[in-house]
């Protein structure tokens, strides 16, 4: 039981192209939202909330927004980075089965938040607990999940509906999936190798790296 709860840690990946496009059984669907919702939130104010978004339309206008901001992005960058950039994929929006918005209402619970009054972000981290739970149910139940960051909060609070106040943290695309690449979308494209976990451990006080110290990744 544990091997195969670090199995699904392993295997999780933010899929792009990867998507059958095929439904989502509505058992399963309810059964990763449940994950979703089980997750801890600060002051159990539970601040999120998931917009489905499985009509057409409204995909390929968010689709088209995220292209051009796509390429907002590429023409910032130097030509070597703009070269690599060009052949990842960032987004599966039309091709997967469903489009899963996750909001975050920092007035839910407010004014008396237990635990978020030293910490403005608490409830935000919270929503970020309920997409990882999200994530690892959808991979263990044989789905694929790609996160999309490449859009303006004002636009997709439009396009949806989203009351003032409420943020879109994040539109999740969802569903079934012809595999799982064994190695992330960016590093198999050449735009960022991972760091060893020795690097990132500190024991006592925040230690920087010498910059000019070889790592396992360098080698």
């Amino acid at each position: 039981m544990i091997e195969e709860f670090y199995e699904v840690l392993r295997k999780r990946r933010d899929v792009r192209g990867e998507f059958t496009g095929e439904p989502i059984p509505e058992d399963t669907l309810t059964r990763i939202l449940e994950a979703a919702h089980a997750a801890p939130s600060v002051g159990l104010t539970q601040p999120w909330d998931f917009i489905l978004v499985d009509d057409h339309a409204t995909r390929e206008k968010f689709a088209k927004h995220v292209h051009d901001e796509r390429e907002i992005f590429a023409n910032q960058l130097a030509e070597d980075r703009a070269s690599t950039f060009a052949n990842i994929k960032i987004e599966g929006i039309l091709e997967s089965s469903l489009g899963i918005v996750v909001t975050y209402d920092p007035a839910r619970g407010a004014p008396d938040v237990l635990g978020r009054h030293a910490i403005a972000d608490a409830g935000l981290y919270s929503v970020c607990l309920a997409i990882q739970n999200l994530w690892l149910a959808a991979t263990a139940e044989g789905l694929g999940v790609g996160w999309v960051s490449f859009y303006r909060e004002p636009f997709l609070s439009e396009l949806l509906g989203v009351p003032d106040g409420v943020r879109p943290v994040a539109w999740l695309c969802a569903g079934p999936v012809s595999g799982l690449e064994t190695v992330p979308d960016l590093e198999r494209h050449g735009w960022r190798s991972r760091r060893p976990l020795t690097e990132a451990i500190h024991h006592g006080r925040f230690t920087p790296r010498d910059p000019g110290a070889a790592s396992a990744a360098d080698l």
